[in-house]
């Protein structure tokens, strides 16, 4: 598969990702009647949902990251070179801005405004280590074990820990800074993001060293996640 296929997959998901988290967000919390509970299961449901389809979708193309602390795993684990990472993560910034966008566009707000949602404090920081701690053990155990199921599996978790986590499971740098400029149901105060992404990606590092600890490493021409071979990403591809 060529990089350019690869990181268009990237944009395009993470940007129909956060099109499903914000879009869902607003809708719940127009629908709900300030009951916060039914706002926050209507847009866990949509979210979950998306996910496993978007997975589902891009996976064979770019291994559906969709997330700069997935991307950092898998190059840890040398599932795809080095020189990958700045490409993808690259690609999962802008597409989740576009998605942020996109959503707002579809009910008549302002393409970019800051969130005053604020989300602080140790217990939001503990929660946001949790959720990427697990994200990225589900995605490495299902992968080297399962791997058919690790779209279902990460889908599955992710709707778990938008409800026993204080953060709602951002889990997701790329998602978090997207979710800064967007001042709705699923936002987050730009002061807020960088203690976010820190304990995200300390959550992801533990993670790696961990479950590639419990799980024997994959043979060369295992699939990423079930999808992508690591044979798949060329080192001198840029196309």
């Amino acid at each position: 598969m060529t990089r350019a296929r690869r990181l268009v997959a990237e944009g395009l998901g993470t940007a129909m990702l956060l099109a499903v988290v914000i879009g869902s967000g607003v809708m719940a919390q127009n629908l709900a009647g300030g009951n916060v509970a039914i706002a926050l299961l209507a847009n866990t449901i949509a979210t979950g949902a998306g996910l496993v389809a978007l997975i589902l979708m891009f996976g064979t193309i770019s291994g559906a990251h969709f997330n700069p602390a997935v991307t950092l795993s898998e190059a840890w684990q040398k599932n795809m070179p080095v020189s990958e990472v700045a490409p993808y993560i690259g690609a999962q910034v802008a597409g989740a801005f576009a998605g942020a966008a996109a959503a707002h566009l579809m009910f008549d707000l302002p393409l970019f405004f800051a969130s005053e949602h604020v989300r602080s404090g140790p217990s939001q920081w503990w929660s946001e280590f949790v959720a990427t701690f697990g994200l990225l053990g589900v995605i490495i155990g299902c992968s080297r074990s399962r791997p058919g199921l690790t779209p279902f599996a990460v889908a599955a978790y992710i709707t778990a820990a938008y409800w026993f986590t204080a953060s709602t499971s951002f889990a997701n740098p790329a998602v978090t800074l997207a979710r800064a400029a967007s001042n709705t149901f699923a936002g987050i105060r730009p002061q807020d993001a960088p203690g976010f992404i820190a304990a995200q990606l300390l959550g992801a590092a533990c993670a790696t060293l961990l479950f590639c600890w419990l799980y024997p490493a994959a043979h060369k021409e295992a699939s990423v996640a079930g999808t992508v071979s690591p044979g798949d990403f060329s080192t001198t591809s840029t196309d």
